[in-house]
């Protein structure tokens, strides 16, 4: 009898560690990616900044899509390392699910920042926070530091610290909320 039940058990972990999570819930794959889940689904505080290129960037004009709001700077060796990730992200089917606005919280070196940003990731909206605003209204304190946005435009969830964009986990998690 000591046995079988042993053996049930066996079975029974086996198949948990070696299956993925059926039901796994939102939270618990944002967790596994060590993004943070609000208690609350507040607004994310609208914005407009000047981008690289010369256009404004508004948070508002993309309200039914999925916004990953980057906050990053060239000081920032993490930052300069995730930047060909999110690149990545942003050019992969993958990508097609969220928005990447990389916002360079640079004071005074928009030049460097355009270097940059032309050379690891050309193809990424990059709004310009030079005067420290947008980074103020959403309490950043380490870079980098990435928000989720989902479709209604409140906070889906957070994560703070390098992340590896091009996991298939991320691809997985933003195709789930697409779909939501």
């Amino acid at each position: 009898m000591h046995t079988q039940v042993f053996r049930s058990s066996m079975l029974l972990l086996l198949l948990a560690t070696a299956l993925p999570a059926i039901g796994e819930t939102l939270n618990e794959q944002m967790q596994a990616l060590g993004i943070d889940a609000p208690r609350e689904r507040l607004p994310a505080p609208l914005f407009e900044l000047p981008a690289l290129d010369d256009s404004r960037v508004r948070l508002q004009d993309y309200r039914g899509r999925l916004v990953l709001i980057h906050f990053w700077a060239t000081f920032c060796e993490p930052c300069r390392e995730e930047m060909p990730a999110l690149a990545a992200l942003a050019e992969s089917p993958g990508g097609q699910e969220v928005i990447v606005l990389a916002v360079a919280v640079d004071r005074g070196n928009r030049r460097g920042v355009a270097t940059f940003a032309n050379r690891y990731a050309p193809q990424l909206t990059v709004p310009l926070d030079a005067a420290g605003d947008v980074r103020a209204q959403y309490e950043i304190e380490a870079l980098p530091t990435t928000y989720l946005v989902g479709r209604d435009g409140r906070f889906i969830g957070r994560s703070i610290g390098e992340r590896d964009w091009t996991d298939p986990a991320f691809r997985k998690l933003f195709e789930r909320l697409a779909d939501q």
